[in-house]
């Protein structure tokens, strides 16, 4: 027999969301524990959470930057996904990854899918379209339309050229390429990483698109 009341572990695990988003919804009042012993254990009826209808899943946020050197700016993409939607008046859980955007093995990116494949959402919410993936990311986009999923995009800017979107996928290429070569840290990888970073910088540069700090 399936146990009415569920510990917030289970609870978070039921609705697709995190612990800590749990305990956030608790301290706003949006979802509070039908129980809680004076030891601080909180129980969940699982009639109730079951019985959430899908309006009432949260919006989920997706952040991601490349390496750790890019933290900062992965917690202003936070704080950007947290207040639009704030203002939204939407609910919301922020997922982050720090991993490149040709990574499809991004804890993140793992569990925002399982979340969207669930359909256990109405929402997904990007500060741009490239913070989710550099290739795939249309697919996403294709499965959530098919489970009913709003995208929102909240800086789309100018469409990139053909030419602009094929530079930034070679420089990405390289930059990976040039990552797992130096894991070996032969004379001979590093000479290829800096004829590769020479040419990078060179395509780059006619193209228009150089920047010191990539976000891919």
């Amino acid at each position: 027999m399936e146990k009415r009341f569920i510990k917030i572990g289970n609870a978070a695990e039921l609705l697709g969301v995190s612990i800590e988003t749990l305990r956030k919804w608790e301290s706003t009042g949006e979802l509070v524990p039908d129980r809680k012993t004076a030891g601080g254990t909180r129980f969940y009826d699982t009639a109730k959470l079951l019985g959430l209808g899908d309006s009432d899943y949260p919006t989920i946020c997706y952040a991601r930057v490349s390496s750790h050197d890019q933290k900062a700016d992965l917690v202003r993409q936070k704080e950007m996904l947290e207040t639009y939607c704030a203002a939204k008046g939407w609910r919301t859980e922020v997922i982050a990854d720090l991993g490149s955007g040709m990574n499809f093995n991004n804890k993140g990116l793992a569990k925002l899918l399982e979340i969207i494949l669930r359909k256990r959402t109405k929402r997904l919410v990007l500060t741009h379209k490239d913070r989710l993936l550099r290739f795939g990311a249309e697919l996403v986009f294709t499965l959530c339309e098919i489970q009913g999923i709003e995208i929102v995009i909240i800086h789309k800017g100018e469409n990139p050229t053909f030419e602009m979107e094929l530079s930034q996928d070679i420089l990405e290429i390289i930059t990976v390429f040039s990552a797992r070569l130096y894991g070996s840290r032969s004379s001979k990888n590093r000479k290829l990483i800096q004829e590769l970073q020479v040419h990078a910088d060179k395509i780059a540069e006619e193209l228009g698109v150089y920047d010191p700090s990539p976000q891919d």
